[in-house]
């Protein structure tokens, strides 16, 4: 369900998963986004008019587009809101690599995909094979490392994971956090792979250039991207720069 927080950097708004398996009671919500009260209202309805409650609610990651409302639709559903981050927790239980359970039939698997942000989590449905994304892979365009939660290596090593995930056939489809559904995830992390490349590219070779700070880069990289979005951009290029250095040195 699309929540009405449209904008550049969220592209058409931010998707609130709604998981329920056929014929059972209890559902899982998947980032109910912005605190939005006539969206936690549609997603409730959307919720009760297949006769089923919320039982879980999960995040992806603590940004505000896709957890400002959590606390708030706990409060509406009683239900416990699980997270990797303990401060985005509501409830005992968190949640990690591999971890796996099931709700009202429903088997959900973990898969810790760090690198947009440190507590970014993508959740395989293994009966679809299908994967909730997050904003680590996007229904179109890419999405944004920001330094310094970002971490350049990190993503580029859940990009990898996601890509043997669906080379293997675990994965056929990719449910992103914004964007349409992405029926073919190898090709989309293919085309991922290969921006980041560029982009460190073009980074490499605006430094041989002479440019030395974030500023200057974006001037020279981001040129034909408008200059509403450099200040993300500047974010972007210091988790570049550390990449870098980070390789460089090592």
């Amino acid at each position: 369900m699309l929540a009405p927080n449209p904008s550049p950097m969220t592209l058409d708004g931010t998707n609130t998963w709604v998981l329920i398996e056929p014929g059972s009671a209890e559902a899982v919500v998947v980032d109910p986004g912005p605190r939005h009260e006539g969206h936690l209202a549609a997603v409730l309805e959307r919720v009760a008019a297949v006769g089923a409650r919320v039982a879980s609610i999960l995040l992806t990651h603590g940004h505000p587009d896709h957890a400002e409302a959590a606390r708030r639709f706990a409060e509406l559903t009683r239900a416990p809101v699980r997270a990797l981050d303990p401060m985005q927790r509501l409830g005992s239980e968190g949640l990690g690599d591999g971890d796996a359970f099931t709700v009202g039939g429903l088997e959900i698997r973990v898969v810790a995909t760090p690198g947009h942000t440190g507590d970014s989590l993508s959740f395989l449905l293994p009966a679809d094979r299908a994967l909730l994304t997050g904003d680590t892979v996007l229904g179109r365009g890419t999405t944004l490392v920001a330094h310094p939660d970002g971490k350049l290596a990190e993503y580029l090593d859940s990009l990898t994971r996601i890509r043997q995930m669906a080379d293997s056939g675990a994965v056929s489809v990719v449910l992103p956090g914004h964007g349409p559904i992405v029926a073919e995830p190898g090709v989309a992390v293919e085309f991922y792979l290969k921006h980041r490349a560029a982009r460190l590219a073009q980074v490499e070779a605006a430094l041989a250039a002479g440019d030395r700070t974030a500023r200057e880069i974006v001037r020279r990289v981001y040129a034909d991207v408008d200059p509403g979005l450099w200040p993300a951009a500047e974010l972007s290029v210091l988790a570049q720069l550390e990449y870098l250095d980070a390789k460089s040195s090592g």
